[in-house]
């Protein structure tokens, strides 16, 4: 230990806090809280033989630390969650979720309530449902409930829109509101709506998909078989999202199960989001590099960055494992929701069978993204170990970029780079190239500029990839070899039909069985390198056109120019517009839309 940290130490209070831990260049790497600093700190810098790996290696990277005192635990508790989301510390467990959950909110509060989406919920008075984890979902939800529910959609000020007699809108002409705003609505009435759809979202859904039902067999009947049908699609939305809100067991409050599952370097915390008895959601979570992580710290760090961003806090966290700050958490967030939270560990009865079904949900999940990972790793890490061997390269290809010239007749010649990194597509690595120095349909020469220029620049690749046979492939070679650089070199050759068909050296030309993996990867790497390159010089081509042909025109400048082409969105359907047409682009009066239909209806009769 170093002198620096002996003194540091040396001057630690015996107070509640929290010390950042930093490395040799001042970085933050590990963010913790103790309710004795002094105590907690000199415990890192005692005998490494209690400690895990992950501690052991923390603490050999530490070059001094700073702390902050608090006047509590719980103040010391999130100052550090704070901490850990600004710093995003190497040795701290890190949530990777910014997601908000969308809520159903009734504004109870309102004059002639709504109901709405939303992300935030506030002490407002309303009435909220969620979290939902798909915001489809909620959207259904709200559509469904509105087409049976004539209820108000606006913002507007109910009562000050009856004094002035404002205008209603569309929706009480097309029977989708009652129109509170007219003054004419019995508030009884439409509270007793309200009611209603607080009923149904609570889980009494019956009564409505009976309603909408009745709906599309009036559609039906009228022969308004796209009107039923959407009604159909609706109903099997929602009767699919109750479908998946199981009954749990009796119970008015809302709670929240977690529960963990653990494969070698990988761990999954799977939440269940229970309200009123029911499952009304579910999400999962991943952390990764957790070998040397206790379950302990996994579950710990996981509820205080989770509910730390989470707007409506359940009355009941269960969990499967108990943890060293349980207790202060669940002072923290009773005085977060301003009501008694509770975090336990069931021992047995329905809870503890739920929370089995969440570990069981978190072990599948997990499972999935194992094998999705090594699906993954076949598909790309494999396939570059499959080219070494059937290439027989002396390393791996980690890195390939793959080259082709995009022109028509030699007009616009552009080159096109894409880049494929560990077998995956490397986009910000892409590149786009004007060819400068060769005139006319010249593509080897293009060729040979478009790599000369790429070659200047470092980081080359492990093989180079030509869209192109032999003739391609020798230019590379030549071009190599004037460098003094030794990358192996290839074409990718089409059949007839403009179909992969394999690889070529400037000599030796390979069909490839297409059910082979190598086969699959240089076949997508062929059609992303033609994709870029044409899809450049077609961009290119546009903007020529699009230059050349409108700035002929006098009258027509930049404004009107762009007003023209955001309109039409081409050149062609200017082209074939009437001058009543032109004249309702903004800026285009009379004399500039006749000045554009005579330009094109000139060029018409000099090409005839």
């Amino acid at each position: 230990m170093s002198e620096k940290l002996k003194d540091l130490i040396k001057n630690l209070p015996d107070m509640p806090g929290v010390y950042l831990m930093k490395n040799k260049d001042e970085k933050v790497i590990y963010v913790g809280k103790a309710i004795s600093l002094k105590n907690r700190v000199k415990q890192y810098f005692q005998s490494s033989r209690n400690m895990d790996a992950k501690v052991r290696a923390m603490v050999s990277h530490i070059d001094e630390f700073e702390y902050i005192v608090t006047d509590s635990e719980m103040e010391a508790l999130i100052l550090e969650n704070n901490l850990i989301k600004e710093y995003k510390p190497q040795y701290n467990i890190l949530l990777r979720d910014d997601k908000t959950y969308p809520y159903i909110k009734v504004t109870l509060k309102e004059y002639f309530p709504r109901v709405i989406k939303v992300r935030k919920v506030e002490k407002d008075g309303a009435k909220y449902f969620g979290p939902y984890t798909n915001a489809f979902t909620v959207n259904e939800t709200l559509d469904a409930i509105r087409e049976i529910f004539p209820i108000r959609t606006c913002k507007r000020d109910i009562k000050k829109s009856i004094e002035r007699r404002e205008r209603p809108c569309l929706n009480l002409y097309i029977k989708k509101c009652v129109g509170p705003c007219t003054g004419k609505v019995d508030e009884k009435a439409y509270m007793e709506m309200i009611d209603e759809i607080i009923d149904f979202l609570g889980g009494k859904n019956t009564e409505l998909i009976e309603k909408m039902k009745q709906r599309m067999m009036d559609y039906s009947g009228k022969f308004e078989f796209e009107e039923a049908a959407r009604i159909r699609d609706r109903i099997k939305n929602i009767e699919s999202m109750f479908e998946k809100q199981k009954i749990v067991y009796v119970s008015d409050i809302d709670q929240d199960f977690i529960g963990m599952a653990r494969e070698e370097d990988l761990s999954c915390i799977q939440v269940f989001f229970v309200r009123n008895g029911k499952v009304v959601g579910r999400e999962h979570f991943f952390f990764e590099k957790t070998k040397d992580s206790s379950s302990e710290e996994i579950i710990s760090s996981f509820i205080k960055q989770f509910y730390m961003n989470v707007n409506l806090v359940p009355k009941e966290i269960i969990v499967d494992t108990e943890f060293e700050d349980m207790e202060v958490m669940s002072a923290w967030l009773t005085e977060k929701k301003s009501q008694r939270v509770d975090i336990r560990v069931p021992v047995k009865g329905a809870k503890k069978k739920l929370l089995e079904l969440v570990e069981k949900n978190a072990l599948e999940t997990i499972r999935q993204k194992s094998n999705i990972k090594i699906a993954k790793l076949e598909r790309t890490v494999g396939v570059m170990k499959e080219l070494q061997e059937f290439l027989n390269l002396e390393k791996l290809p980690k890195r390939i970029e793959a080259f082709d010239i995009s022109n028509i007749q030699g007009v616009d010649s552009v080159g096109g780079q894409v880049v494929f990194i560990d077998g995956e597509k490397a986009k910000k690595e892409y590149r786009r190239y004007k060819v400068k120095s060769v005139e006319g349909p010249n593509d080897y020469a293009s060729l040979e500029e478009i790599l000369r220029r790429r070659l200047k620049h470092e980081n080359h690749p492990d093989l180079i990839l030509m869209d192109g046979g032999k003739g391609q492939v020798s230019v590379a070679k030549k071009v190599l070899k004037e460098e003094g650089l030794d990358i192996p070199v290839l074409g990718m050759y089409k059949d007839s039909r403009h179909r992969t068909l394999g690889i070529t050296t400037d000599k030796v030309e390979t069909e490839l069985s297409k059910h082979s993996l190598i086969y699959k990867f240089i076949a997508s790497v062929q059609e992303e390198v033609h994709r870029f390159a044409i899809s450049y010089h077609r961009s290119l081509r546009q903007k020529a056109l699009e230059k050349s042909e409108l700035d002929e025109i006098k009258g027509i400048g930049k404004k009107r120019k762009m007003a023209l082409i955001s309109h039409f969105k081409s050149i062609n359907k200017i082209k074939n517009a009437t001058i009543e047409e032109l004249t309702l682009v903004e800026g285009m009066d009379k004399k500039s839309a006749n000045a554009v239909f005579s330009h094109f209806r000139e060029d018409e009769s000099l090409e005839d």
